[in-house]
C-alpha cells in the first residue's frame, strides 16, 4: 500500500508509491558524458579560451601565472548571462498590493577543473577539495554584502538537469531574500528547537546512522542518506554529524572529508543509475539574519530520473515511486569499478 510520509522540517507530505516501485534499472540511462574529449577547442571553460568568459573574480593556480591566463585548477568568473546584477540598490517598492525589487545579487560560475571530460565523480579528492573550498570562499566573501540574505550554491549535471554547457562547473546565487523553501527549513528547525531544545537536523542524523536502512555511506564527520520523506527517488542527503549551522563555518579538514562523502555518492549514484543527470543543492543557513542559529547546512543531490507532472504541480505533493529504504540498499550494494575509485580515496565506509 502506498505511504504518506511526513517531512519533520519542513512539514511537507510526499507520496512513497510502494506498489509502482521501480529499481535502478527501471530507469531510462542518462547521458552518455563518459566519451567527451578532455579539451574542447570551443568551450569557453577549457583552459587557453579565458578570455571567453567574463574576468575571473577568484582562481587557484599553479605558480606565478596570471589572472584570465591557463595554469589554474579551479576558477570563478561572473556569469555572462546572470539572472541577477551585482550593481545597484535594491529599492523595494509597492505597486498596489504587490511588492517589487531591482533584481540585485550575484551569479557567479565555479568552473571545477581544467579537463572537460571530468566530473566530480571522476575528479582527483584534491580537485574535489578544491573546489570545495571554491564554494566557501565565494559564501564567505559575499557574506559581507549587507545588500544578501541568502547564497545558493548549485550543480546541474546533463542535459536533463539544465546544464548548458558539458564543461564541469557549478554556479552561485546570492538573492536579496531568503527563499520559501528555505523559510519552511529555517522556520521547522526554530520550531524544532524551540519545543525540544535540540536541533532537528542533529536528531534525524543520529537516528539515521542509528536505524541505518537509509544510510549510504558514513565517515567520521559527514553521513550520506536517503530521506525518510524524500520527494525524488535515489535523493540523498549528505549532513555534518556534529551541529554546524552554515557550510562558510567549515573548516579545511572537514571540507576534505566532505569532499570524501560527496564523492563516494555521486559514484554509487553514477554507477547504480547507469550515469544519470542530477542537481545538488547546497542548503545553508541565510545571512545577515538573526533566525539562523537553530540551522544545520546539508547538501541535497536529486537525480533526475522522473517528470513532475500535474498532480505535482498542482498539489506541491511529490510522488516517490522508490522507497528511500530501498533506493538506499541498492546503492549501499553497487559494486566495482564503481567501488574500486571510492576505496582508492580511503575516507568512507558503506554501511553493512
Amino acid at each position: 500500500m502506498p505511504q504518506l510520509r511526513k517531512n519533520p522540517v519542513t512539514r511537507e507530505w510526499v507520496i512513497v508509491a510502494t506498489e509502482r516501485s521501480r529499481r535502478p534499472t527501471d530507469f531510462k540511462p542518462g547521458e552518455d558524458l563518459a566519451h567527451r574529449p578532455a579539451f574542447s577547442p570551443n568551450c569557453p571553460f577549457c583552459p587557453g579560451n579565458e578570455l571567453m568568459t567574463p574576468g575571473e573574480i577568484e582562481s587557484y593556480r599553479a605558480g606565478s601565472t596570471r589572472p584570465n591566463d591557463p595554469g589554474w585548477s579551479v576558477r570563478v568568473v561572473p556569469n555572462k548571462f546572470p539572472a541577477l546584477m551585482v550593481e545597484g540598490d535594491l529599492d523595494r517598492a509597492g505597486e498596489g498590493m504587490y511588492d517589487v525589487m531591482n533584481g540585485v545579487g550575484a551569479h557567479e560560475v565555479i568552473i571545477e577543473c581544467p579537463e572537460h571530460d571530468l566530473s566530480p565523480a571522476t575528479m582527483s579528492p584534491r580537485q574535489v577539495e578544491e573546489m570545495l573550498a571554491s564554494y566557501r570562499a565565494r559564501c564567505v566573501d559575499l557574506t559581507q554584502d549587507r545588500r544578501f540574505k541568502y547564497i545558493n550554491i548549485f550543480r546541474n549535471h546533463g542535459r536533463v538537469a539544465g546544464a548548458s554547457l558539458e564543461h564541469p562547473h557549478s554556479q552561485l546565487i546570492a538573492l536579496p531574500m531568503v527563499p520559501q523553501n528555505v523559510l519552511l527549513e529555517v522556520e521547522g528547525c526554530a520550531r524544532y528547537y524551540e519545543f525540544h531544545e535540540r536541533c532537528v537536523y542533529c536528531d534525524m542524523v543520529r537516528q539515521e546512522i542509528g536505524q541505518g536502512d537509509r544510510v549510504v555511506s558514513l565517515n567520521d564527520d559527514f553521513v550520506a542518506f536517503c530521506p525518510f520523506a524524500a520527494k525524488y527517488p535515489f535523493e540523498v542527503w549528505i549532513l555534518p554529524r556534529t551541529h554546524v549551522r552554515s557550510f562558510a563555518d567549515e573548516t579545511e579538514s572537514r571540507l576534505r572529508a566532505f569532499g570524501a562523502i560527496l564523492q563516494e555518492a555521486l559514484v554509487r549514484i553514477d554507477y547504480c543509475l547507469n550515469f544519470p543527470a542530477y542537481n545538488y543543492t547546497v542548503v545553508t543557513a541565510p545571512i545577515n539574519q538573526e533566525r539562523e542559529r537553530d540551522f544545520h547546512w546539508h547538501l541535497a543531490i536529486m537525480p533526475r530520473l522522473t517528470v513532475s507532472a500535474g498532480f505535482e504541480m498542482g498539489s506541491g505533493v511529490h510522488i516517490n515511486v522508490t522507497a528511500p529504504e530501498d533506493a538506499a540498499r541498492h546503492l549501499r550494494n553497487t559494486t566495482a569499478p564503481a567501488m574500486a575509485a571510492v576505496e582508492s580515496n580511503g575516507q568512507t565506509s558503506s554501511m553493512p
